[in-house]
């Protein structure tokens, strides 16, 4: 029962995927592009985890309830590996998209692509440290420069857009206090009529 859930949770397509980018089924000469690599390595990291998380294991740390509650304690199981496996797909899927990696790893397959057909030298050291290490990280700080500047421009509309909203609401309290002032006065002034009305009906003729 246990190697079913696994299977299901575990397997299926992802099992298809790694065995269609195993090196038994790329042909001589073919190259596997650096992102489907990147996904293979997260289904196998994700299978691997399944199975270290067995359901033999789980059911061992929880004895006492496997014991009265078999069926609730497979679909805790379940359900739990199914939410794990969800969030750290979600949460690579959010680095993948905030280290923009698919273009990064993409273009370093164009590159290596490339290079195959190039003649001249490849590169290599200058001898000096400093400016390799700079020509090496600086496109990486400016790229992380990039993304910073936009987070901080993204948080700074979303706080322009709370002050407008505090003060639309301040503006709108404002006008209504205005209405029920203006309301009150009238009701005042109306209440004023009445009363010298009624007391010039009351006097003697």
């Amino acid at each position: 029962m246990a190697e079913a859930s696994s299977a299901y949770l575990g397997g299926g397509c992802e099992e298809k995927r790694h065995e269609e980018l195993s090196p038994e089924s790329v042909p001589p000469g073919a190259t596997i592009s650096r992102v489907k690599l990147l996904d293979t390595m997260v289904d196998t990291f994700l299978q691997k985890l399944v199975a270290a998380g067995s359901y033999q294991r789980f059911t061992d740390c929880y004895k006492r309830f496997y014991q009265l509650q078999p069926e609730m304690t497979q679909r805790i199981y379940d359900k739990f590996i199914a939410q794990l496996q969800t969030s750290i797909r979600d949460e690579i899927s959010e680095i993948k998209e905030e280290g923009n990696l698919e273009a990064v790893l993409n273009a370093l397959d164009k590159i290596v692509e490339e290079g195959k057909d190039r003649k001249e030298p490849a590169w290599r050291p200058s001898g000096i440290p400093e400016k390799d290490l700079h020509s090496a990280m600086a496109p990486y700080f400016l790229q992380q420069r990039d993304t910073l500047r936009r987070h901080v421009q993204k948080q700074e509309a979303e706080n322009q857009q709370l002050a407008d909203a505090v003060l639309a609401g301040r503006r709108e309290l404002e006008e209504l206090q205005l209405q029920v002032q203006a309301r009150q006065q009238a009701w005042q002034a109306l209440h004023r009529e009445q009363k010298e009305l009624v007391a010039v009906l009351r006097e003697p003729e």
